[in-house]
């Protein structure tokens, strides 16, 4: 991963990433022909996580100012997820309301 960064590869246009990841697994191959399907596949998943991070590179990407993450509903709209959260938690019960039959109490 290194490479990656030396090279520069994260500050390319994603297709380039994409090719650049081919050609250098195409490389690895041929270099290393002990390498079997499985750990090609593995260099290759963690090469693409790599290329694709979940987190942009970059200063002033982090955790705390990403947008927050969408989620696609049955009905085909999409939500973010603490709104697709809140909803298949159902609506809050009252306070102060039975519990239904057969559901543990709170200490």
């Amino acid at each position: 991963m290194s490479h990656v960064v030396r090279c520069d590869v994260l500050d390319a246009r994603m297709a380039d990433r994409h090719a650049w990841l081919d050609d250098t697994l195409k490389y690895l191959k041929d270099r290393n022909p002990d390498l079997g399907a499985l750990e090609l596949a593995q260099l290759e998943m963690l090469g693409r996580q790599f290329i694709e991070p979940a987190i942009p590179y970059g200063k002033g990407n982090t955790a705390l100012n990403r947008p927050e993450a969408t989620v696609l509903t049955e009905d085909g709209e999409r939500i973010t997820e603490s709104e697709a959260g809140s909803e298949a938690a159902g609506p809050e019960p009252e306070i102060g309301a039975e519990a239904p039959a057969g559901e543990l109490q709170p200490a």
